[in-house]
């Protein structure tokens, strides 16, 4: 049997036994659609290959203009009628329309920027885009962007091509925004989505979906219910701006007579959190952070009694928990804790050997995490405030971007559409509060919008952000689906939250 096709086979057999007539007979209506899906396989994967050997990474303003314009022809092939590049002051957004005539309205996030790379960190070129076997899983598809965000994505524009390949009609008309600024923590996508034409457009809309590869090795599903915020900083501290210490580098041995901005760095950080690291002691940092309800504690108990404790330390290369809490423990914190973290912290000479100088400048990049009624613009002041009363005003704090956090109603349509199409496959998705990472969909579940607003999509993928970035392409593994499977998905969802009441 084709690898493609035996875990939709499989899947959908076992599903046929138990569906009801309604659904059934709405399955059976998907066939030629699905029928469509295996036919364009191969295109499907050359699409994906090409989007990601074009380099699209705003931190080094790198193919952006290129990776926009890229992504704007895939959207118009895929049949949206309209597809506009917006102007921001940063890197342009995409709004586009696909009026399919249809009752409904769904809103669409798509990215097209990508994390930069080391090379020499990778098996496989990050740009070449390289199909690759990947024993227990099956063929890959290898390089940066592949599972964040154009796997899914292009499993996506896949559906839509397989819709209007079967001769059908959208079942829902779609509004979307597209950015190339999410991994540098959108600074300016407010501006995308605020444009008069674009509000109006999303207003009508049920909701808004990000496609996403959400099947863990175990095949298993997580629903969130929102996001954390973030705020991404720089802190600079330099005998320049301090006034003391040395306004360009000199040799070590001044130490016995010189302040160092470095030492002085290290003494702001030092303030932010608790003793061990843990805790944020921001003053008035985490006042306003909801805390977490009875009903999310419930939530994430269930959960945890069905994940697996050792795979998930397994996968984060890690032996305890933070004061060796309990796996239920560890979530709570994971869900509902604000953070400070540093991501990096640099400062004089780095090379090999040793390299005797005081140096006039460091560098801290964090950033913070942000959980319900925390603000981005109130995190930042706080921050600011507690290094002044503190005697590190001196210090620059440079917001580099970041948003506010995100939250939907678990009973929003376009949560229980997700729900009905996981269990048609046989999936009993596990329910979460929030992700701890974020995303800007704040500009959508916030005002004037105020729309529900979720992550979808069957498949597998793991890497983001680090080498050997992957999304799976043809899956040996019972329990995960290929990208065929992930299209058929995109496939059932847009029709599930057509006909969902």
């Amino acid at each position: 049997m084709d690898r493609r096709a035996f875990v939709h086979d499989a899947t959908a057999t076992a599903a046929a036994l138990t569906m009801s007539p309604l659904l059934r007979m709405q399955q059976s209506d998907l066939a030629p659609v699905f029928a469509q899906v295996e036919r364009r396989h191969d295109e499907t994967v050359q699409r994906l290959q090409e989007w990601i050997r074009q380099p699209s990474i705003a931190a080094e303003n790198r193919g952006m203009n290129e990776g926009c314009e890229l992504t704007m022809r895939m959207l118009r092939d895929a049949g949206f009628g309209q597809v506009t590049k917006v102007p921001s002051d940063g890197q342009p957004g995409i709004f586009a329309t696909l009026d399919a005539g249809a009752p409904r309205t769904l809103g669409l996030y798509f990215m097209y920027d990508v994390k930069q790379v080391d090379p020499a960190e990778w098996s496989s070129p990050p740009w070449d885009a390289a199909l690759v076997d990947k024993p227990g899983l099956g063929k890959v598809v290898m390089g940066r962007g592949a599972v964040n965000q154009k796997g899914p994505e292009a499993s996506f524009i896949a559906a839509l091509h397989a819709i209007r390949g079967a001769g059908r009609k959208l079942p829902v008309n779609l509004v979307l925004v597209a950015e190339g600024e999410e991994e540098i923590g959108s600074p300016h996508f407010p501006q995308v989505v605020r444009r008069p034409e674009v509000l109006a457009a999303l207003k009508p809309c049920l909701g808004i979906f990000m496609p996403s590869a959400a099947q863990g090795l175990d095949g298993q599903v997580t629903i969130t219910l929102g996001a954390k915020g973030v705020i991404e900083v720089e802190l600079v501290s330099s005998g320049e701006r301090w006034g003391r210490g040395p306004r360009q580098d000199v040799h070590s041995s001044n130490k016995a007579r010189l302040d160092s901005p470095a030492w002085h760095l290290v003494q702001a950080l030092a303030t932010l959190v608790s003793p061990d690291g843990n805790e944020p002691a921001i003053d008035g940092f985490a006042d306003k952070a909801r805390p977490i309800s009875a009903a999310e504690k419930a939530m994430i108990a269930a959960a945890s009694a069905q994940m697996d404790e050792a795979a998930a330390k397994k996968g984060l290369g890690v032996d305890h928990w933070m004061r060796d809490v309990s796996f239920r423990e560890a979530l709570e914190l994971l869900m509902s804790r604000p953070t400070v973290n540093i991501e990096g912290l640099v400062g004089g000479y780095t090379g090999p050997g040793g390299k005797t100088i005081l140096p006039h400048r460091a560098v801290a990049k964090l950033d913070l995490r942000l959980v319900p009624d925390m603000t981005a613009a109130e995190a930042l002041a706080a921050l600011k405030a507690h290094l002044a009363k503190r005697g590190f005003a001196d210090i620059e704090v440079n917001m580099t971007g970041g948003y506010d956090p995100t939250s939907t109603a678990r009973d929003a349509l376009v949560i229980r559409a997700q729900e009905t199409v996981y269990r048609r496959s046989r999936i009993e998705p596990l329910i979460l509060p929030r992700n701890a990472g974020s995303w800007p969909g704040y500009v959508f579940t916030g005002a004037p919008l105020n729309l529900a607003a979720g992550h979808f999509g069957l498949g597998h993928g793991s890497g983001a952000h680090a080498p050997d970035e992957y999304y799976v392409i043809e899956s040996t593994n019972p329990k995960v689906q290929g990208i065929d499977g992930a299209v058929r998905s995109y496939v059932e969802y847009l029709y599930e939250v057509a006909r969902a009441r």
